[in-house]
């Protein structure tokens, strides 16, 4: 099975991002309108974490806080494992399962280099066995 610079390969590496000054519903607009469900917090090129739309869910609408007035840094997640881009798909499966996660950034030398989510694992996961039934067929059909 493949890697997580494989991943990366496949859907790109750009990593969108905010600050951890900014409000939540600024982070929000920003999710809406690039379609993502996350966004790497970061100050400079420091990545400091994650806020997703699981952290809004639980940390903003249930606690009755305001979007507009909270900032991202009271809600984000900044003690996520990590991977580097040589880690196996299993190992981010794995990892995911263990802390019940969805995202998991990517750190190669110290900075942030992208970020995978679930899906991009179950998609890579169903590519790897399509390859599979494709050399298999091809094998059983010389």
């Amino acid at each position: 099975m493949s890697n997580v610079a494989s991943i990366l390969a496949r859907k790109g590496n750009t990593v969108f991002s905010i600050s951890p000054a900014a409000t939540v519903m600024d982070a929000l607009q920003i999710m809406a309108e690039k379609n993502i469900g996350s966004l790497a917090v970061t100050e400079g090129e420091n990545y400091l974490g994650i806020m997703t739309e699981r952290d809004y869910s639980r940390k903003v609408i249930l606690k009755g806080k305001n979007s507009t007035s909270t900032q991202v840094a009271d809600i984000m997640t900044a003690d996520l494992p990590s991977v580097s881009a040589d880690k196996s798909i299993e190992h981010c499966m794995e990892l995911m399962t263990k802390n019940n996660i969805r995202y998991i950034p990517v750190i190669e030398n110290g900075k942030l280099a992208g970020i995978i989510s679930m899906s991009d694992i179950v998609k890579a996961t169903i590519l790897a066995q399509k390859e599979t039934i494709t050399h298999l067929q091809s094998y059983i059909q010389q």
